[in-house]
């Protein structure tokens, strides 16, 4: 039976969900994922558990806070002026505590994003962390194929 490796691609059905059990991601009820296993496309705790499996396996593994997407970086709490915002996008866009704003990164070629936390007088906190950084998740998964 070929067992996931290093590299792997799959094909898989797998749930996401946050500490109070909410679903970020579910694929379960309608078309599953492939991807190519060591390739970023989840996180490398994650990966790790998939190693191993065999197709036909249902597991459902439970991340400690902080595992899977790693602790909390007071450092990712920035504060960015209006008037960058305005330079970057729109410069008639209204902000609230709560919305996510993507970036550029600096090549250009790609985009970054951060959750409003405050807003200020000229002025807002993002806060760049991944929305589940120092939280316990669970990760349920059934493997389909593994090539």
């Amino acid at each position: 039976m070929i067992t996931i490796q290093e590299g792997s691609f799959l094909t898989l059905h797998y749930r996401l969900a946050g500490p109070d059990g909410s679903d970020v991601v579910n694929t379960f009820d309608g078309q599953p994922a492939t991807l190519s296993l060591g390739q970023g496309q989840l996180a490398p705790a994650i990966e790790q558990k998939l190693l191993g499996l065999s197709e036909g396996a249902h597991e459902t593994f439970r991340l400690d806070a902080g595992t899977a997407f790693g602790q909390r970086n007071p450092e990712l709490l920035q504060r960015v002026k209006r008037a960058l915002l305005a330079e970057l996008g729109d410069p008639d866009a209204e902000y609230h505590v709560g919305d996510v704003v993507q970036f550029p990164t600096p090549d250009g070629q790609g985009a970054y994003a951060g959750v409003v936390r405050e807003l200020g007088p000229d002025w807002l906190l993002f806060d760049f962390n991944h929305p589940l950084a120092g939280q316990p998740v669970t990760f349920e998964v059934r493997v389909i194929g593994v090539l």
